[in-house]
């Protein structure tokens, strides 16, 4: 039995806190299929690299964004058969979360990258099937927030409570009570820790500093009430 030819790729759901809100790195193609449109950073993956390694090549590639500082976990797989018009075409997804980065640099099959805020992002417009990555990737990283520290990745290394309280504000898009999320982060075992310092970046007072701790499971979770 005769099979036809299967090409294997790596997409992005690229997403940081800027500004209070939740945006995702898109990039605009500069080739076809789909020229001129937006869609997801992501490639085909090389014979002598592991889907990782594509990911990770893809993103310094098309948008000159470094990969060392970031998280990355793959998030699922599509494989719908009529999903690009080249062919058959698999392609595993990976969710990165990242700090507060300068505007990215397209490369490339990019014609330009953007920091695009998600609740603007017209699902219609995306290329291929990347909506409905976008929209597995965001609802991946809203679920982590609540039973593990994921939050810190969208922090610089030292932060202060109300820098982690913007981010879970952000992504789950509703404000938080200060008080009740400072008692929360503090009494979690070894979610945070203090770093010894504090800063006036927030405005106001001096407030302390902290940076992640050694849990990989937050008890209780938090909750987005």
């Amino acid at each position: 039995m005769d099979f036809e030819p299967l090409g294997l790729a790596a997409d992005l759901v690229i997403l940081t806190v800027r500004d209070g809100r939740l945006q995702v790195l898109l990039i605009r193609r500069g080739i076809a299929p789909y020229q001129g449109r937006w869609a997801l950073p992501g490639g085909f993956v090389r014979p002598d690299e592991d889907l990782e390694t594509t990911a990770r090549r893809e993103l310094a590639e098309e948008t000159g964004l470094s990969s060392e500082r970031i998280h990355l976990e793959q998030v699922a797989t599509y494989g719908a058969p009529d999903r690009d018009p080249r062919g058959r075409v698999v392609s595993v997804a990976y969710l990165a979360l990242v700090p507060d980065l300068p505007a990215p640099v397209a490369g490339s099959d990019a014609a330009s990258a953007h920091w695009v805020e998600v609740a603007e992002v017209d699902a219609g417009r995306l290329a291929f099937d990347h909506h409905r990555i976008l929209a597995d990737g965001v609802e991946r990283a809203r679920a982590k927030l609540e039973y593990s520290p994921l939050a810190t990745a969208f922090c610089p290394p030292e932060f202060t409570i109300s820098e982690l309280r913007g981010v879970y504000e952000a992504v789950w898009g509703t404000p938080l009570d200060p008080r009740n999320f400072h008692r929360k982060v503090t009494k979690t075992a070894d979610f945070v820790v203090p770093a010894g310092g504090t800063t006036t970046r927030d405005g106001g007072r001096p407030a302390q500093l902290f940076h992640r701790g050694t849990a990989t499971t937050l008890h209780p979770p938090m909750t987005r009430a």
